[in-house]
């Protein structure tokens, strides 16, 4: 079998079809990088059980989506330009994103599988997550209507992603009566939460909408509990895995939900049939798959299924047929809507170091 990541100088390969795989193996969002590789290798190794892409085997070829947006860029470009890849796929923040689609998804197809501010509708770019009007807004109303959230505070990393998606939360937040009251937003890799955390006392928050990546959310896990917030104000994250809670700490998770399309919790035959295969793949000890790192297996296997319906990696062919493109993956049964992945997404709460997940938010979006 080839060998995935392979060491040594990279070469096109006629026998394979590659595939840059951008995940972060360094900054605030490596700590969900190991889990991304692995669920992308068990995708890669389930598709070529199955015959490949176009009769050729698929080869990983890890990039670090940590690094500087545009040195990923130039990376992945560089892949692309040489033939070495023929497609790419993987998690990484919007930043990345916004440096790497223009100078790839005119040339091959880039399935980008995190969750993000929503919008993104370049041809060649296929999107597999949660955006805010499906993930933010229910879950908002959700609380609004159960716990009685009307006063929210926001902190955030400083890009793209939180500033954006809060833009859209002033405006839920007003659909139930609520409002924002402040707003907080840091840099990638702070670890000094002390001015944030005294304003989401002054305001008297009811609830902290953290938009907050990796490691910078652990910390502040930690922070918010220590100064005692947690016993009378909650916390939602739209970004937050079961190796963050981990990280974070018991005592540090009361009151924290999140919401996504994927919980290890969820008791799904899917679900279930995706741990079973993760575990027997890469043993107990392997980090937990989680959302994010569930994602990128996602992400494999709709690239997979984009170039064959289309038999050809080739942009303007795939473009003519991903109207059409439906794959089974642990998250069900998922069909393309406009270049987007449309998904059931749920409401699960801290439970110590796990999730427990306490609803399904289809009921609350609103839609239909």
């Amino acid at each position: 079998m080839m060998p995935q990541d392979p060491a040594g100088p990279l070469t096109a390969d006629p026998e394979a079809l590659g595939v840059a795989l951008v995940v972060p193996r360094q900054g605030p969002a490596g700590i969900f990088g190991p889990a991304c590789e692995l669920c992308a290798r068990l995708a890669a190794d389930e598709v070529n059980a199955a015959g490949g892409v176009l009769g050729r085997e698929l080869r990983l070829v890890t990039v670090d989506g940590g690094a500087p947006p545009r040195q990923v860029a130039a990376e992945v470009e560089a892949l692309v330009a040489s033939g070495i890849v023929h497609g790419v796929t993987g998690w990484h923040i919007s930043s990345v994103r916004q440096a790497l689609a223009p100078r790839v998804a005119h040339r091959v197809p880039y399935v980008y599988t995190a969750l993000y501010e929503g919008g993104e509708n370049s041809e060649g770019v296929y999107l597999t997550s949660e955006t805010p009007d499906g993930q933010l807004r229910p879950a908002m109303r959700l609380l609004a209507a159960e716990r009685r959230v009307r006063r929210w505070y926001v902190v955030g990393n400083d890009y793209i992603w939180p500033r954006r998606t809060a833009r859209a939360a002033h405006a839920y937040a007003r659909e139930t009566g609520g409002r924002i009251c402040g707003e907080s937003y840091l840099p990638l890799g702070t670890d000094d939460f002390a001015a944030a955390l005294r304003r989401i006392e002054q305001v008297a928050a009811d609830a902290v909408l953290m938009l907050l990546v990796g490691s910078d959310a652990v910390r502040f896990n930690r922070a918010f509990a220590a100064a005692g917030l947690d016993q009378r104000c909650l916390r939602l994250s739209t970004l937050m895995d079961e190796n963050m809670l981990l990280a974070s700490g018991p005592e540090a998770t009361r009151g924290l939900s999140a919401t996504a399309g994927f919980f290890g919790a969820l008791a799904t035959a899917d679900t279930l049939d995706f741990h079973g295969r993760y575990a027997a793949r890469f043993g107990p000890d392997a980090p937990a798959p989680s959302a994010l790192g569930e994602s990128c297996y996602e992400g494999v296997l709709l690239l997979a299924a984009l170039i064959n319906q289309a038999r050809s990696w080739r942009v303007p062919a795939i473009e003519g047929t991903a109207a059409d493109v439906a794959y089974e993956g642990a998250r069900g049964l998922l069909r393309l809507s406009g270049r987007h992945v449309r998904q059931r997404i749920y409401l699960a709460e801290a439970d110590g170091l796990d999730f427990a997940v306490t609803a399904d938010l289809d009921g609350w979006s609103g839609r239909g």
